[in-house]
């Protein structure tokens, strides 16, 4: 069962569930008002949120989504609270409401690759057979940045595109020096191969490295991520953004030079983000 977590006097947040691809749901609250984090990925996860949020005595007043992934609006029906979003994720969102989400039409889009497969699955395990999937759409919509004053507490909201979605943006909190990223440090997904590219990633580290951040929050990863963590995550996405340029895609030189660097071998992870950034490479 997912218990609502505390980071910090003014945020809580409730883990990601891998199984069923839920993300994290989390809510910043001011001395006025509260702001929640992403819809959740179906009725019954937005509700669980809500339950938990109220056993603390909160309530959210607005909700802003980090971008227009199943995962992240498919409990907007349950919201019943003004909804913040990037035009991007409007837009994404009216198309989706064209889309069946039934087993047939699941199927068909991840034969045809415009579906991920284990998205797929973890639809069909967290809606079950009855499934009623109703999108609706947000209230307010920006271009490129708003900030949110909560009673001494401010959110800036920030679109920062990537490789992973084009409208994924960020929430930061400077009074806390917490930085909720969503999705935008995850791969491109939606793709024949998994892949960075050079030029997205670097954009992407730039805008990250501009906020004043102690700690990262991932929406799927389950333990918050200090600022050293961090740090050693930008400089990999930079060093491989570099040399898959340097290298053109070559990814023995890559791993040999990298290696060379640290003075050591490289981890499985550092492995597959190389393996990535290879994926993306185009000559």
């Amino acid at each position: 069962m997912q218990t609502l977590q505390h980071l910090s006097k003014h945020i809580v947040y409730l883990p990601p569930v891998q199984e069923t691809d839920r993300p994290v749901l989390a809510a910043v609250s001011g001395t006025k008002k509260t702001l929640i984090i992403d819809a959740g990925n179906s009725v019954q996860h937005a509700q669980l949120f809500k339950d938990e949020l109220l056993r603390n005595d909160l309530n959210g007043n607005f909700l802003v989504l980090t971008h227009s992934h199943w995962d992240h609006v498919f409990g907007l029906e349950n919201i019943g609270i003004p909804v913040i979003c990037h035009e991007k994720t409007y837009n994404n969102i009216k198309d989706m409401q064209q889309l069946s989400w039934e087993d047939q039409a699941l199927d068909q889009r991840v034969e045809e690759g415009t579906e991920i497969a284990f998205c797929a699955d973890a639809i069909k395990l967290e809606h079950g057979t009855n499934r009623k999937i109703s999108l609706t759409l947000p209230d307010i919509i920006f271009e490129k940045k708003v900030t949110i004053d909560l009673g001494n507490v401010t959110c800036v909201i920030e679109h920062i595109g990537g490789d992973h979605a084009k409208d994924s943006c960020i929430i930061y909190v400077p009074e806390e020096k917490t930085l909720f990223l969503g999705d935008c440090f995850y791969a491109n997904l939606y793709a024949e191969k998994w892949n960075y590219t050079a030029e997205q990633a670097s954009l992407l580290v730039k805008k990250i490295e501009a906020y004043d951040a102690d700690t990262y929050i991932l929406s799927h990863q389950d333990l918050p991520c200090t600022r050293l963590k961090m740090e050693a995550e930008l400089k990999l996405m930079k060093e491989c953004a570099r040399t898959v340029v340097d290298h053109r895609g070559n990814r023995a030189l890559m791993e040999q030079e990298l290696a060379k660097g640290l003075k050591r071998d490289l981890t499985e992870e550092e492995l597959e983000t190389i393996g990535f950034f290879v994926n993306g490479y185009v000559d």
